[in-house]
């Protein structure tokens, strides 16, 4: 079985580091999560005024994060926090149907500074824990892909043996925790 996993890529940029990163991901990890990248590129500003008639770029995106089985957000760092556009398919997704609502969930993080995303990957936790959002977080597995320009081939793939040893474990630990969230939910 593989797990359907819905990645919103954070960053808008044609060249995204964490779009490469999610590809890598989606690779190497085929066998058991089907990764499909999710940009949000394109959603309208989030207002009170339109939020009971969304655009068609909203409405999809909404339908793409429900039909998935989890989620993973791949998140740069802007401004020692989350881009513009994240923060506003965050909004989106907390009105209306509640799309993220006890999804299994987990988060990846690359920029070319050491940190690899701290304080923006800190913000969208506590963003996240707002009841209309309240997906599933994997916990203790946090990603922070620090100085990621030097750890991709030519080609975008990720190529640092460190950095994909541990990728293993927070996958294993992923789906582990993905399969335990899914019997709880069923025990319900």
């Amino acid at each position: 079985m593989t797990i359907k996993v819905k990645a919103i890529i954070g960053s808008t940029s044609s060249t995204s580091y964490n779009l490469k990163v999610v590809e890598s991901m989606r690779s190497r990890y085929a066998d058991r999560l089907e990764i499909t990248p999710v940009f949000i590129n394109a959603l309208e500003p989030f207002s009170i005024d339109a939020e009971n008639n969304p655009s068609e770029d909203v409405l999809d995106f909404k339908k793409d994060v429900a039909d998935s089985d989890a989620v993973l957000f791949a998140v740069p760092e802007y401004n020692f926090s989350i881009p513009g556009q994240l923060k506003n398919a965050i909004d989106w997704m907390s009105r209306g149907e509640l799309v993220l609502n006890n999804k299994p969930t987990f988060i990846v993080g690359a920029s070319m500074g050491a940190l690899g995303s701290v304080r923006a990957q800190q913000h969208l936790r506590e963003i996240l824990s707002n009841p209309n959002l309240a997906p599933a977080i994997l916990p203790q597995n946090e990603v922070y892909i620090g100085a990621v320009h030097e750890k991709l081939d030519d080609a975008g793939n990720l190529t640092d043996e460190a950095t994909l040893a541990f990728l293993d474990i927070v996958v294993d630990n992923f789906i582990k925790f993905y399969e335990k969230e899914k019997a709880a939910a069923a025990a319900n």
